[in-house]
């Protein structure tokens, strides 16, 4: 492309204060930005990354059609909440307009066994449309194409176990709510621990209807399974929550999480696959204590067995900066919804972001 790439930013929260820095870095044009809080709307997005005035201002998120006819972005980044059903919408107003979109909700990396329905309606839409939909962030790069890559230097894989925390508080509210952070220790048995005993059927029907909004790892797993041509005959996910023995201050909440009370939880995703492979994979999403960071560890077990320790990521930079390297493979994709495992892998951006783009796929 031989000019400067057009984006909009969809959602101006936490997460758009890197996203926006780092396309502008990468030499692209921010020509807009939407969101639905009234307080963030009128903003100069300048004020929003601590820097001077830009001249663009955040749009109302009801406005969208407009805007988006208007400025005519190459792409939306999407940073608002963390499933394919939450963002259909958002998803669904980008294709209609003719503009390709990524997101960092989690299940949108992945989101054909888990939201079936909704992902076929987008892809439809999408190649309607001519343009590309797809998801990435932290789980695409750290829980997806380093642990494919890595399994190619393998002789042979019996099992692949992976456990990455993070802080539940870089996330905002959603994503807190959705991991049990500040419920008691009953609601969380009722709300979300109940279906742990269910079999893998029972829990797959159950997430194919919506009534279960699998964790992260249940499309990790799927998508780990497609890269690396495995296929999947069982897989159960258990959600358990986390506790400290003091009060921790949640900022994001609003709240003290009292101690002994849920500050968050555990979900293990456990996929077998006919290939004999089991994938064994555990997020733990909480309220950090004083002494609490992230990390994200994985085995390979079998010939040889190898271990892989991140300590310390800067797990919501790392989301942004891999969802911006990721821009240049989603205009380069055919139409559809893209998952991420379908695309080459992220190169570093030496030149400015515009000169990897050739639309070639959707010629």
């Amino acid at each position: 492309m031989d000019r400067k790439l057009k984006v909009v930013q969809y959602g101006c929260g936490k997460m758009s204060r890197y996203f926006m820095r780092y396309v502008l870095e990468h030499g692209a044009e921010i020509v807009g930005a939407l969101d639905a809080n009234p307080d963030v709307v009128g903003k100069d997005i300048g004020e929003i990354i601590g820097a001077d005035p830009i001249g663009v201002t955040v749009t109302s998120a009801a406005d969208a059609d407009a805007l988006l006819q208007e400025v005519k972005p190459d792409v939306a980044i999407v940073a608002t909440l963390s499933t394919i059903a939450d963002i259909e919408e958002m998803f669904t107003t980008c294709a209609r307009n003719g503009v390709n979109a990524i997101s960092i909700a989690e299940e949108a990396v992945y989101p054909w066994n888990s939201s079936p329905l909704h992902t076929e309606r987008l892809d439809k839409l999408a190649k309607e449309h001519g343009i590309t939909l797809s998801g990435s962030g932290y789980p695409d790069m750290y829980w997806g194409v380093l642990i494919d890559t890595l399994a190619g230097s393998m002789h042979k894989i019996t099992k692949i176990q992976g456990v990455s925390s993070y802080n539940v508080e870089d996330y905002g509210m959603a994503l807190a709510e959705g991991h049990g952070a500040g419920l008691t220790k009953e609601q969380f048995d009722e709300e979300i621990g109940k279906y742990n005993a269910l079999s893998s059927d029972e829990q797959k029907a159950l997430v194919d209807s919506g009534e279960i909004v699998p964790s992260y790892m249940w499309n990790q797993n799927g998508w780990l399974c497609a890269r690396m041509g495995l296929t999947p005959i069982s897989q159960v996910q258990k959600c358990v929550p986390t506790f400290h023995d003091e009060d921790l201050v949640s900022a994001t909440l609003g709240m003290t999480v009292p101690a002994g009370e849920p500050t968050g939880m555990r979900a293990i995703v456990i996929t077998e696959t006919a290939e004999g492979i089991t994938l064994e994979t555990e997020c733990i999403g909480k309220v950090y204590a004083a002494d609490d960071f992230d990390r994200n560890d994985w085995t390979f077990f079998g010939e040889p067995e190898t271990t892989i320790n991140v300590n310390r990521p800067a797990t919501v930079e790392l989301t942004c900066a891999n969802a911006v390297g990721r821009i240049p493979a989603l205009l380069n994709a055919a139409p559809g919804y893209v998952s991420s495992d379908q695309l080459p892998n992220n190169v570093y951006l030496v030149k400015p972001i515009n000169e990897y783009v050739t639309f070639a796929g959707k010629k």
